[in-house]
């Protein structure tokens, strides 16, 4: 993709003319003050774009990161601006990285077939020179001579070009594992090593579009901001990556799982029998997180314990990402008027609920 084709795609997003951006600005700007909200590019579009209200995810978890931080950490600022504001870009470089590299392979290619004929070329020469016993005329032997000279260092040449390319090729190659893992990086939590939101929404839209059988479990750790209080983010960071730990360790192959934002995690089953399968596999996971034990740093004093509400809904027909979220939320806030640290299914109809 060229510079400016990447400005245009960026700039689409931001359609609106002077009136309506100066009216974006006077509810964005307010905002960042009433926030300590540092100046700059980044922060400037997050905002704008939370103005606009048409990302209400963005909106969301910028509400959660300033209730809980006060602010706006760079860090927080940074992955929200990637994940929203230029979300197709790393797929467009990798898309052009992948264009170069057909690229040099074919002329890779062509070199190497080119060298390999000024080496027969310079042989049927040599061969021609041996034949010449007697010249037809004085000059034929120096003006063959001149060519086999001229193929030599045209062959020179080209096998120095084929090592630059080969280099190249090696360089590209490095460039896009780092593309890969920076694509990966992109797609996953930074501190939990789950799925993040961004990606956790387009698998799951890929799962309910092949019209399988689909189970949504969300969990809620229960009395997170008294802990953060309590103890401190750094040990409230410690409770996330434990209770990450405990996702990953019970995901079979057809299932994933992410961090939904702030102390909120999902876990979506795939080839799921029924609600029933779903509730159990969410009763083992609620049993696992409440046999978590939070010590202290460098000691074996129990600090708390940990647990956490879940809401199960199953996929219904007529079912979209947003109708199974909302079911199984439902699900998850019920558990937690009803006394936290349980499993609640949520169906179609609230009166069936179990």
């Amino acid at each position: 993709m060229s510079q400016s084709e990447s400005r245009a795609n960026v700039l689409a997003l931001y359609p609106e003319d002077s009136r309506e951006a100066a009216a974006l600005l006077k509810q964005a700007v307010p905002l960042m003050v009433r926030h300590n909200i540092p100046p700059n590019p980044v922060h400037y579009a997050l905002w704008y774009t939370y103005s606009k209200g048409q990302e209400p995810e963005l909106n969301r978890r910028l509400d959660r990161v300033v209730a809980d931080f006060d602010g706006c950490p760079p860090e927080s600022a940074t992955k929200l601006f990637r994940e929203f504001i230029i979300r197709d870009e790393l797929e467009d470089a990798r898309a052009g990285q992948e264009q170069v590299i057909h690229l040099v392979d074919g002329m890779e290619r062509d070199v190497s077939r080119s060298v390999k004929g000024s080496v027969n070329f310079q042989n049927r020469l040599g061969q021609c020179l041996q034949m010449l016993e007697e010249p037809v005329s004085e000059r034929l032997p120096g003006i063959l001579s001149e060519l086999q000279q001229s193929t030599r260092l045209m062959q020179s040449q080209q096998e120095h070009f084929l090592t630059q390319l080969q280099s190249a090729q090696s360089e590209i190659k490095s460039l896009r594992d780092k593309l890969e893992r920076a694509q990966l990086a992109a797609t996953l939590d930074g501190l939990t090593e789950l799925l993040n939101r961004s990606a956790f929404t387009r698998l799951l839209e890929q799962a309910l579009a092949k019209k399988t059988r689909v189970a949504l479990v969300m969990l809620d750790i229960d009395h997170f901001k008294q802990f953060n209080d309590l103890y401190g983010h750094p040990l409230g960071d410690r409770v996330l990556q434990h209770v990450g730990q405990v996702l990953r360790g019970a995901l079979a192959t057809d299932a994933f799982a992410a961090r939904y934002g702030g102390e909120e995690f999902c876990v979506v089953l795939q080839d799921c029998a029924d609600l029933d399968s779903a509730c159990a596999f969410a009763e083992q996971l609620r049993l696992k997180v409440q046999s978590l034990r939070i010590k202290a740093r460098g000691t074996d004093t129990v600090l708390d314990t940990v647990t956490a509400s879940f809401g199960v809904a199953f996929v219904q027909p007529g079912d979209n990402l947003e109708s199974l979220v909302t079911r199984a939320d439902d699900g998850l806030y019920q558990a937690k008027r009803n006394g936290r640290n349980q499993v609640c299914a949520m169906r179609r109809d609230p009166a069936l609920q179990p």
